[in-house]
């Protein structure tokens, strides 16, 4: 069968046009007066019946058959709790005008495919079927109603399409979360191992030649990147179901600021970093994620910074004293405006440093997250060649 039209059926509205395009059809193929308008008639008591009893009716005129032998159908599908039968007034009715009449119930859904045989005469065709479905996709409409009626549908189709595609999205989304908690947890074991015999080895120092402690350094580097590269794969998968945890404390920002930079000057020998304080303050904060925030931010300075540079660790308190800002700032390759509103998403990397600085893109992401979670907000600025600077703020406790 060959679908030309369908017409929902809620109300006395969809009534007259189903009996108009009904006749629409029958005038496009050819029928005579009285033929159309006895289909258009038994459609129209049999659409009456329902819109009565129901608001969930759907009327499909199709046209089904081979060359040369084509019949004209309306077929029309509802639901109700209403018990109906074929011999109820408007079905009788119709049956009466159209004898090719079929009443079928299932439990509380009804099919009635009601039809009629189109003469030879009228040289119906594929190339006339299709010509006739394309007419009623670009007709236009009968009525102001018919137009509302056609956007809602339009619009419902495209909402469906969209939640269908958040749906998808979704899925996807927590099939990434499970394989990496899973890859985190399983990597976090080989690892550990790995760092533990290279530890025991490097004990051994006298016991091996310059070239095979060379190696062992390089292995532990990577051990270490491979330890830090699991751990955030754990803080992705924390974050994405709820479960990142926080040891909140009140902190002495500088003397936390201080000791941070301390220790990871002796991480990046070859670079210089400034600290210029602001006003001091204290903060409430779990100083394991704030390390990491400091950790990450000054890492990516280092690692996309010329050797032999300096960084600036800055810190400002606001005009009301209820925030302070901290910013990392370097004087490195510098980043696109296209590419900062992208930076803190999940995964995204660099493309012009994708290839030459290894990693996931999911240190941003962290830090942005552990800075939001602390109520305070991260941002970045950047003037390619000259650097860039990146800015947190956190609540002040007490000064």
């Amino acid at each position: 069968m060959k679908e030309i039209i369908d017409i929902s059926l809620e109300n006395e509205m969809d009534l007259v046009l189903a009996h108009r395009r009904s006749l629409q059809v029958g005038e496009q193929l050819g029928l005579t007066v009285a033929t159309r308008t006895t289909f258009a008639t038994a459609v129209s008591e049999v659409a009456r019946t329902v819109i009565e009893y129901t608001d969930n009716g759907i009327l499909n005129i199709k046209i089904s058959g081979n060359f040369p032998r084509y019949s004209i159908h309306a077929i029309i599908v509802f639901n109700s709790d209403q018990l109906f039968k074929a011999t109820d007034e408007g079905f009788f009715y119709a049956k009466k005008l159209l004898p090719d009449f079929n009443f079928n119930a299932s439990g509380n859904s009804y099919t009635i495919d009601m039809g009629i045989g189109l003469p030879r005469s009228l040289k119906i065709d594929q190339q006339k079927l299709s010509f006739l479905k394309s007419f009623f996709n670009e007709v236009p409409p009968l009525n102001a109603y018919e137009e509302i009626k056609k956007k809602n549908n339009q619009l419902n189709i495209l909402t469906g399409e969209q939640e269908e595609e958040i749906k998808i999205r979704r899925d996807l989304d927590e099939k990434k979360s499970e394989f990496i908690s899973i890859a985190s947890h399983e990597l976090k074991t080989p690892i550990t191992v790995v760092k533990g015999y290279t530890q025991l080895l490097k004990l051994l120092k006298g016991q091996y030649s310059e070239k095979v402690g060379q190696v062992l350094e390089k292995l532990d580097v990577q051990a270490n990147k491979l330890s830090m590269l699991a751990q955030q794969l754990m803080d992705v998968s924390k974050m994405e179901n709820g479960y990142l945890q926080y040891d909140f404390v009140t902190i002495d920002l500088n003397s936390f600021i201080k000791e941070t930079v301390s220790i990871l000057s002796g991480v990046y020998p070859d670079t210089q970093i400034n600290i210029l304080f602001g006003q001091n303050c204290k903060v409430n904060g779990d100083q394991l994620r704030l390390e990491q925030v400091f950790t990450n931010l000054l890492g990516n300075a280092v690692k996309y910074s010329q050797k032999g540079t300096f960084i600036d660790v800055l810190t400002e308190l606001s005009e009301s004293k209820k925030e302070i800002r901290v910013t990392v700032k370097d004087h490195g390759m510098g980043i696109s405006k296209d590419e900062l509103d992208k930076i803190f998403n999940k995964f995204y990397r660099l493309e012009e440093v994708s290839k030459s600085h290894p990693g996931l893109g999911m240190g941003l992401y962290i830090t942005s997250k552990i800075v939001s979670d602390h109520g305070g907000k991260i941002w970045a600025e950047s003037v390619i060649g000259e650097g860039s600077s990146f800015s947190f703020t956190i609540p002040v406790h007490c000064l």
